[in-house]
């Protein structure tokens, strides 16, 4: 093990669909094998053969013990979101003041803020990857694979030692990284991730009587609403007043376009597939770096 590594242990809690995958991808990353990091986690929610499954899957300890688990240099909260902001308080009682605590939530304010009314070290990561389908069986290292991890850090934790380690650890587990502060994050990924997802749900709710005459194009459009409402709960109830703007900003544009259609406005339809075309070349191409 390398005495110059900052990080030397990581405590996972929560171990599904991103957590898992997370642990999996670090765990086969150079950096991690060279500095011979600890991967221990836990899940409240794990039957003895969950436990053995995940062993398998590269987890190298379950811990039940509460101060052990939370002794690691780096704790990673891969629960739903809301658990992971009630967690924080128990974090503050038991681990030590030099760790480092980090997330994976697709909301950041609130558990932002949360860490620092309690003085803790708190980098925000949101993994932009992920399925409809959740839990640890839906896990795999490749799923992080060349995306982007975004990182909210809003009191230059990730200038010192531990963050600039796990920046390089993300890197090493096939990730790119982008920073922003925590309220610049929810204001984005409402609009991105967020907004999809009520679309999709939406849409499908909407064509329910006729989804048996459906091609593979709607099937593609609708992915999302599969997503689980136990995840999908949590995210809304984090950021909701950023995801009901964005619901309204969008209701104006699809009221426009219902009239340019009725009205006949084929240029200004011309113009709108030709931007679209335009952003999903870029996206593509964004996609394939």
């Amino acid at each position: 093990m390398s005495v110059h590594s900052p990080i030397r242990s990581i405590s996972f809690i929560g171990l599904g669909l991103i957590g898992m995958s997370l642990l999996r991808a670090i765990k086969r990353s150079p950096l991690a094998i060279e500095n011979n990091i600890l991967l221990q986690g836990f899940d409240p929610n794990f039957t003895a053969a969950d436990r053995l499954q995940v062993m398998e899957l590269g987890l190298e300890r379950f811990v039940d013990n509460k101060n052990q688990l939370y002794s690691a240099d780096l704790i990673i909260l891969s629960a739903p979101v809301e658990v992971n902001i009630a967690l924080l308080e128990e974090i503050k009682l038991l681990a030590p003041h030099s760790t480092l605590v980090s997330d994976v939530s697709s909301t950041k304010s609130l558990i932002a803020r949360k860490a620092w009314e309690l003085d803790l070290p708190f980098i925000g990561m949101h993994p932009m990857a992920g399925k409809e389908q959740q839990g640890y069986h839906e896990s795999h290292e490749e799923l992080l694979q060349g995306r982007r991890v975004i990182l909210c850090d809003d009191k230059s934790l990730l200038s010192g030692q531990k963050g600039r380690f796990l920046i390089e650890l993300l890197h090493s587990a096939g990730c790119t990284t982008l920073c922003m502060t925590p309220d610049e994050h929810d204001r984005i990924i409402a609009k991105i991730s967020h907004l999809p997802q009520l679309l999709s749900t939406l849409l499908m709710a909407y064509c329910g009587e006729s989804i048996t005459k459906s091609g593979p194009g709607f099937a593609t459009f609708t992915r999302l609403a599969g997503s689980s409402w136990q995840i999908w709960r949590d995210i809304i109830a984090t950021n909701s007043d950023n995801i009901a703007e964005e619901l309204e900003h969008f209701s104006k544009e699809l009221a426009q376009l219902s009239l340019d259609v009725r009205h006949h406005d084929l240029e200004k339809l011309e113009s709108r597939f030709s931007d679209a075309n335009r952003l999903y070349q870029t996206l593509k191409e964004m996609n394939q770096q």
